[in-house]
């Protein structure tokens, strides 16, 4: 099986105390993502957020530092049974808007379950259902300036 790497967004508003997520629904009800996804041959990590972040938010971005890196290899984890084979390293970059919220354009390619976007507090990120859930934590202590590490290992 292949390892695929993936490109992910931690898009913040202007004032740094908001962060644009995906939402999603499903079965259990709304779930919330980064925006981002998988790197195509012949593309570098940054073009792949670019694209991604058009195609699931309708925004262009500018991309700032490398937040974290985390492993997800699917036997290891509460979605196994659909995911065994499954072996992705992404990568979480910082970024901003490049314009305002009345420039977006409507997204041109959402995920599956995707049904919209929303603005999160920041500090509200541990009470809704962001995946990876390991996440949240480590995107709080970065915004209100607590050391993190950079690898985040095989975590869901």
């Amino acid at each position: 099986m292949n390892i695929r790497n993936s490109a992910k967004a931690i898009i913040v508003n202007s004032d740094r105390d908001k962060v644009l997520l995906t939402k999603n629904k499903d079965e259990e009800g709304f779930f919330y993502l980064c925006p981002g996804g998988g790197q195509e041959h012949g593309e570098t990590l940054l073009e792949a957020l670019k694209r991604e972040c058009i195609e699931e938010v309708g925004f262009h971005i500018q991309i700032g530092e490398l937040l974290h890196i985390r492993e997800y290899i699917g036997k290891n984890h509460e979605y196994s049974t659909f995911d065994y084979d499954v072996h992705q390293v992404e990568n979480y970059f910082v970024c901003e808007l490049k314009e305002n919220k009345i420039n977006q354009i409507e997204p041109i390619n959402p995920d599956s379950h995707q049904v919209g976007i929303e603005w999160v507090l920041v500090n509200d990120l541990l009470e809704y259902r962001l995946y990876p859930k390991e996440i949240r934590k480590y995107i709080v202590k970065h915004f209100n300036k607590e050391k993190a590490p950079v690898y985040l290992g095989d975590v869901n």
